[in-house]
């Protein structure tokens, strides 16, 4: 009896460790949210967890609390389970991570998922120093400004590859607090929209309102970086706008050349005297002799 007792008792402890052991050893699921994990208060959202084919079950945890925030359960659930959240609100933002089960035991939680919420606050004001006109290559400085006295801002870039940078406030010279963020290596190939909101440090994921969206005008091609290429630029078209002038300097002297000479013929021509026969015998005589004869006549 003993014997049996004591083999079932190592037959269970060795369960127990194979458990403890697949438990959170399974791939972790994805998670994302749509339409985007930065979301205006009111707006609805939609958070994806994407694990394997077979997982029975999905929970969606949020920071700071031990039970799932969300649940689903069901043999039907194919590469993934959504938790909806109809109406965004402060109270939803925060970090999240979820898990899936299946008959192998539970996942590794997925990377986290920050949910920002927006619209909570008034807005800043964004500005471009020295203003929004860059040329290509150059750079510009964004300040990010408000009387409200945020923490810190954050600065998003609009577009496919969606950017964003966040700073600590300062106070500014007129009283405010500012940001200010140095965004260089400017290219027209692509648009340079920008956004900014301040938060709070105590809930960073509590966003003001958006700044008015702030368009960058990037023109020219620079052949070589920042203001040398533009200086290159600027003496190829000095050379060849004085080039230009000199060619036209010298058509308008040939021009007035050409006009003085055929002035000249003109003149010569009405001063020759009207007995042109006897001053062509004297100036130069024929040696012809018929010529010769012919003016001896005439005379």
């Amino acid at each position: 009896m003993t014997a049996t007792l004591t083999a079932l008792l190592c037959i269970g402890l060795s369960l127990g460790t194979r458990t403890r052991v697949q438990a959170g050893t399974l791939p972790k699921p994805r998670l994302w949210a749509e339409p985007a994990a930065v979301i205006p208060r009111g707006e609805p959202v939609t958070l994806w967890c994407e694990g394997p084919p077979g997982a029975q079950e999905y929970s969606l945890y949020k920071q700071g609390s031990q039970v799932p925030w969300k649940r689903q359960t069901s043999l039907e659930l194919k590469n993934g389970a959504n938790f909806s959240i109809p109406s965004m609100r402060e109270g939803d933002a925060g970090h999240y991570h979820c898990y899936h089960r299946s008959p192998a035991g539970w996942s590794q939680h997925s990377e986290p998922l920050e949910l920002v919420v927006t619209g909570c606050y008034s807005k800043p004001s964004l500005s471009a120093l020295p203003g929004p006109e860059v040329t290509s290559g150059g750079s510009v400085t964004l300040q990010c400004a408000s009387w409200q006295g945020y923490d810190r801002f954050i600065l998003t870039k609009e577009g496919g590859d969606k950017l964003s940078w966040s700073l600590d406030s300062q106070k500014s010279l007129a009283g405010q607090v500012q940001a200010l963020f140095h965004v260089d290596h400017l290219t027209p190939r692509q648009r340079w929209t920008f956004r900014c909101y301040g938060c709070y440090s105590n809930k960073p994921q509590v966003w003001s309102s958006s700044s008015d969206t702030l368009e960058l005008l990037v023109s020219g091609i620079s052949t070589g970086q920042g203001p040398q290429g533009s200086s290159k630029v600027v003496i190829g078209v000095s050379v060849a706008s004085s080039l230009l002038l000199l060619l036209l300097l010298l058509l308008l002297f040939l021009y007035w050349h050409r006009g003085r000479s055929r002035k000249a013929d003109a003149t010569m021509t009405d001063t020759e005297p009207e007995d042109g026969v006897e001053l062509d015998a004297q100036a130069a005589p024929s040696k012809d002799p018929q010529d010769v004869t012919y003016a001896q006549l005439d005379s």
